[in-house]
C-alpha cells in the first residue's frame, strides 16, 4: 500500500516536470502601430526642416484637408513644422489657424487704415528697362502703375531703376535716392544675386522666386509654372477626379515645369497621370491612353492653337470626351478668333480676373485702353498690378484669418518662408470666350 502511493506521488512528479518542459510560457510580443505621416512628418521637421522639405511636403500631401486643419492646429507658431504645413493649407485653398512672422519691419509707415492700406513712404521698382526683357518688363510697369493711380489715397512716390547694367548697382542707387521699399528684380538670375548679398538695408519684394527662400524681412512674388501645376491638381483632386492624362508640349520649358509639378502633385494626393502624351505624338497615342480607362480629366500643357487641332479627336473619343478638361494658363496663347475657340469650350484655367471680372479701380476691360493688357500680355499686367497691391496692403497678406488679398491674380496670402502663395481665379471657355468658372 505504502510502495503504491510513493509510485503515485512520483508518476505526479514527473508529469509535472514534463508539463513544464513541453509547455514553455510564450510572451506575445505587441506589434507597433506605424507613425502616421503628420507624425512622421513632425519627427523630420525636428530633425531638419529644410533640408527634409521635399520628403515632408510628400508627407502632408497625403492627408486629407481635414486632418492636415485639426493637426497643424495643434502646431505652435515657432514649431518647426509649422511653415511647411501652414503652407500645404495654404496650396489647398485652405485657411492656417496662425498669422506668420514675415515680411518687412512696418514701424517707419503711417498706421493701416481701416482697409489695411499701408504704403511705403518712398517706392523703388527694378525692372530690365532696356535689353532683351524690356518686352516683359513693359506690361509689368503698366500694371503697377494703373494700380498705383487707381488708388485715391496719398501715395509714395515712385522711381523706376533699370537693371539690365547690373541688379546690384540698381538696388544700390534706389537705396542711396531714399527708397524704403524696393519691388524687383524680375528674372530669377536677378534675384539670386541681390539675395545672395546677404543683409539688404531695404526690404524687397522679388517679382520672381529663385534658387534660394528670400532672407528674412524680404519676400517673392511670381507667377511660377509650378504654382498652377499644383493648383490644378487640387483642384481635380477636390472634385474627386483622380486619373488624369496630361498633354504636354515638351519644348516649352514653362509648360514642361507645370505638368511636372501637377503630375507630382497628384500622385503624392492619391491619383495617378495614366500616360503622358507627348504634343508630337498626340495624334496617334491618345487613343491608346485613353484605352488605360477610367480617365477623369485631361490637363493640357501646351498651347491653345496646338490644342484646338486635338479637339475634334478627343471628343470623339468617350473615353476622352467625357473627362473633365483642365490646362496651364497657356491654352489662352496663340488664339483670339472666338469662332474658332468653340473648340476649346469646356477648358476650366488659371485665368487672371482682369480678363474676366472687375477689379476695384480698373477699368473694366484694361486692355482696350492698352496693348500691354490685352492677349499673353495681359498676364504679366494682372502681375504687375498686384505688386503694387501686395507693397501697399502688407498685413493683409500675412494675416491668413482675414481672407488674404484678393488681386488680380488670384488670393494673396504670405506663407512661412516669405513666398507669395496664389490661389488663382479660375476661367472657363465658353463660346470661345473666357468666362468665370463656377461649380454652380
Amino acid at each position: 500500500m505504502r510502495n503504491a502511493h510513493l509510485r503515485a506521488l512520483l508518476l505526479a512528479g514527473l508529469l509535472g516536470l514534463t508539463g513544464c518542459t513541453s509547455s514553455p510560457v510564450i510572451t506575445t510580443v505587441k506589434e507597433q502601430p506605424a507613425p502616421s505621416a503628420f507624425t512622421e512628418a513632425h519627427q523630420l521637421a525636428q530633425s531638419d526642416a529644410q533640408g527634409n522639405a521635399r520628403q515632408i511636403e510628400a508627407l502632408l500631401a497625403t492627408l486629407d484637408n481635414a486632418s492636415l486643419s485639426r493637426h497643424t492646429a495643434a502646431l505652435a507658431t515657432n514649431d518647426p513644422l509649422y511653415a511647411l504645413a501652414s503652407r500645404a493649407m495654404l496650396r489647398r485653398g485652405l485657411t492656417p489657424p496662425h498669422p506668420v512672422e514675415r515680411g518687412p519691419d512696418l514701424s517707419s509707415r503711417a498706421p493701416a487704415a481701416a482697409d489695411g492700406y499701408r504704403p511705403p513712404n518712398a517706392l523703388a521698382v527694378l525692372l530690365p528697362l532696356t535689353g532683351n526683357m524690356a518686352a516683359a518688363a513693359k506690361p509689368v510697369r503698366d500694371g503697377l502703375m494703373a494700380a498705383y493711380y487707381a488708388e485715391q489715397r496719398s501715395r509714395p512716390p515712385v522711381r523706376f531703376y533699370d537693371t539690365s547694367a547690373g541688379v546690384i548697382a540698381a538696388y544700390q542707387r534706389a537705396v542711396a535716392e531714399g527708397a524704403d521699399y524696393v519691388i524687383g528684380p524680375l528674372q530669377r538670375g536677378e534675384v539670386d544675386v541681390l539675395f545672395a548679398q546677404g543683409q539688404l538695408p531695404v526690404p524687397v519684394l522679388a517679382l520672381n522666386r529663385g534658387e534660394r527662400e528670400p532672407p528674412e524681412t524680404h519676400i517673392a512674388f511670381s507667377l511660377a509654372p509650378e504654382d498652377e501645376g499644383i493648383a490644378a491638381a487640387e483642384w481635380l483632386i477636390a472634385r474627386q477626379a483622380n486619373r488624369a492624362v496630361v498633354i504636354l508640349n515638351p519644348g516649352d520649358d514653362a509648360l514642361r515645369r507645370a505638368a511636372n509639378a501637377f503630375s507630382e502633385r497628384l500622385h503624392q494626393r492619391g491619383g495617378q497621370v495614366v500616360e503622358t502624351v507627348r504634343l508630337d505624338e498626340a495624334p496617334t497615342r491618345l487613343n491608346a491612353a485613353a484605352a488605360n480607362a477610367p480617365i477623369d480629366a485631361v490637363y493640357f500643357a501646351i498651347r491653345g492653337e496646338q490644342a484646338r487641332s486635338l479637339m475634334p479627336q478627343i471628343n470623339q473619343n468617350p473615353a476622352l470626351a467625357s473627362a473633365a478638361r483642365i490646362a496651364a494658363s497657356q491654352i489662352t496663347s496663340g488664339t483670339g478668333n472666338a469662332e474658332e475657340n468653340r473648340l476649346l469650350d469646356g477648358i476650366v484655367f488659371p485665368g487672371e480676373s482682369l480678363q474676366t471680372r472687375t477689379v476695384s479701380g480698373i477699368p473694366s476691360n484694361p486692355g482696350a485702353l492698352t496693348p500691354t493688357a490685352r492677349g499673353a500680355a495681359a498676364r504679366l499686367f494682372a502681375f504687375g498690378h498686384d505688386a503694387w497691391l501686395i507693397a501697399a496692403y502688407p498685413e493683409r497678406l500675412s494675416r491668413p484669418r482675414e481672407a488674404g488679398l484678393g488681386g488680380a491674380t488670384g488670393v494673396l496670402k504670405l506663407d512661412g518662408f516669405g513666398n507669395i502663395t496664389r490661389t488663382p481665379d479660375w476661367s472657363v471657355l465658353r463660346g470661345g470666350v473666357a468666362l468665370p468658372y463656377s461649380d454652380r
